[in-house]
Formats: structure tokens, sequence, C-alpha cells
């Protein structure tokens, strides 16, 4: 997640990363974001299921916190 927004207003974004990079640094692909302020619950979270699954295929390993909200959205099992 790289973390986006201004000061008390955050918004991340969900990015396929080389680990190598800063957290905020280059991505190899945007799979989503996160808007935790948002008060549409329908809006607060946006995943591209099909090309997260596909980037976890190759081995591409998620943060805890990725990993909780892809578990929560039903992405992973």
């Amino acid at each position: 997640m790289s973390r986006h927004g201004r000061t008390h207003r955050p918004f991340f974004r969900i990015a396929a990363v080389d680990k190598r990079r800063p957290r905020d640094g280059r991505v190899i692909e945007q799979l989503g974001y996160v808007d935790p302020i948002a008060k549409d619950e329908s809006k607060q979270v946006s995943l591209e299921a099909d090309r997260i699954r596909y980037w976890l295929s190759v081995g591409a390993q998620p943060s805890d916190t990725v990993r909780a909200l892809l578990k929560k959205h039903g992405v992973l099992s």
C-alpha cells in the first residue's frame, strides 16, 4: 500500500511493487485503492481481483494489512 492524500485525509493505493523499492516509490501495476474516509462503503475499497490473483500466483507477497483486506473482501480464501 502506498499512502496518498493530504493531512488528516488518507488515501491508499494497492500496488505490485518490487520489494527493494521504497513504500511510495515506483510501482509495477496499480491493483486497487482504499479510501477509509469515504462515506459510501461501496466506494471505500476497490480491488482488481483477477490481477491480484495473478500477482499472487507468480509469487507476490502481500503485506499483513493487504492480506487482511483481501481476506475480508473474498479475494483470498
